[in-house]
């Protein structure tokens, strides 16, 4: 069966919830910068590299991808809506059809508990609140070019920050 990799990525460090009027405004902290910068540059040394990063539109999240953008795993940024809190992986699920075909590497970088629930349902295909997702810290997941990813997709990696700024 011939599979390609996706990786969920929770945004880096961000402002305290409640400081800023409106939350999608709430940026990286200048630590959450610096951190997130090391744990790009880590994955940089790994030789990963996506073919595209999805981010969703949330500030935090558009900086941590850009980031990433930044020390070089991808040359492809693009926003996608479905990646904000609360978003549906059935309209990802859906554009992923499209764009599976000829890519091998995708991140999706976005927000808890969203990134975690996604993961288990491609994983066991339904939400079991096992996985947690640190900010700046990493799901993989292997994922099937045909048919659903829903129940058909093997975690190879779960990686919490601290493994990589050590």
């Amino acid at each position: 069966m011939s599979t390609f990799n996706l990786y969920l990525i929770r945004h880096g460090l961000a402002g305290q919830h409640g400081d800023y009027e409106n939350d999608r405004e709430r940026p990286l902290t200048e630590e959450g910068k610096r951190k997130t910068r090391q744990i790009a540059k880590r994955l940089s040394e790994l030789d990963l590299q996506f073919d595209l990063i999805l981010t969703s539109p949330l500030v935090r999240a558009e900086q941590t991808a850009e980031i990433l953008q930044e020390v070089g795993l991808s040359k492809h940024l693009k926003e996608a809506a479905y990646l904000a809190p609360g978003g549906n992986i059935q309209t990802w699920i859906d554009w992923l059809e499209d764009w599976k075909a000829s890519e091998k590497s995708l991140a999706l970088v976005g927000h808890e508990p969203d990134l975690s629930t996604w993961a288990e349902t491609l994983i066991w295909g339904n939400a079991q609140g096992k996985l947690i997702l640190k900010k700046a810290g990493a799901i993989g997941l292997t994922l099937p070019l045909s048919g659903s990813p829903i129940a058909h997709s093997q975690l190879f990696w779960l990686t919490p920050p601290r493994f990589f700024t050590a």
